[in-house]
């Protein structure tokens, strides 16, 4: 098992971290986005996660918020998001989306994890890791509340339900995606449905790239090529990172 750092010291990397990503952001002439939408996003953000459990860094929203406002204009499809537990990363998501007048597609059961027996033990950075039935629950009604508050719900369409009852009759064009969905059986619900409807040079990313069992998602070829229906695509920050990324190239 890789030795871990203390707590202590895994907060303070990824704090600073944080604020370097939201520094680059926020001075970043080349982000469509006018300067002061671009710090009133990071200060929602930041009073978003205050608030809110959040269980992601501010880094790896970014990223994803650079990926939705870089879509070209006339680009097709919604912006998706699969599993968003208690609204936050939805909130923040969807300041990107308004901004550019699309759709904000967010999947989710709103009733936590779904049974699994998904024998997870440690993450690639030495941590356990456990999903229980339940766990990472936000009710609609309350996922709702958090995104009126601190984002942009006019742009927000809420699909409940386990993700192979509702993606499987999903047919709308993707532009860009983000999985937050944690088992690895979810993750091969979301990669089936979703992947053969991202546009070509769509993004999608996933933020559980530090998952062993998803990881064995990720690199089996046999599980792309007969149940996604395409050979398995490059991906940055594999095996190496939480927020893997992988751009949909042509066939």
């Amino acid at each position: 098992m890789p030795t871990r750092p203390p707590y202590s010291l895994r907060r303070a990397w990824r704090e600073r971290r944080d604020v370097a990503a939201c520094a680059s952001f926020v001075f970043d002439s080349t982000v469509n986005l006018p300067f002061l939408s671009r710090l009133s996003l990071v200060e929602r953000a930041y009073a978003a996660s205050f608030t809110i459990d959040s269980p992601h860094t501010q880094e790896e929203i970014l990223t994803f918020v650079r990926t939705i406002l870089s879509l070209p204009r006339d680009a097709p499809g919604v912006v998706v998001e699969a599993g968003c537990y208690k609204g936050s990363s939805t909130a923040k998501f969807s300041h990107a989306v308004n901004a550019l007048g699309r759709e904000l597609v967010v999947f989710d059961s709103f009733q936590g994890l779904p049974k699994n027996d998904e024998p997870h033990d440690y993450n690639i950075f030495g941590r356990p890791e456990n999903f229980k039935e339940g766990e990472y629950c936000g009710s609609l009604a309350e996922v709702k509340a958090n995104v009126s508050r601190f984002g942009r719900i006019d742009c927000c369409r809420f699909v409940p339900g386990w993700f192979a009852e509702t993606l499987r009759t999903f047919q709308t064009p993707v532009a860009a995606a983000y999985l937050d969905v944690d088992l690895a059986s979810s993750t091969r619900e979301c990669l089936k449905y979703l992947y053969p409807l991202l546009r070509v040079g769509g993004t999608l990313c996933t933020q559980d790239g530090h998952l062993p069992l998803v990881i064995e998602v990720l690199k089996d070829d046999d599980f792309w090529r007969r149940e996604v229906g395409v050979c398995k695509p490059a991906m940055h920050g594999l095996g190496k990172q939480k927020l893997v990324t992988i751009v949909k190239e042509p066939a």
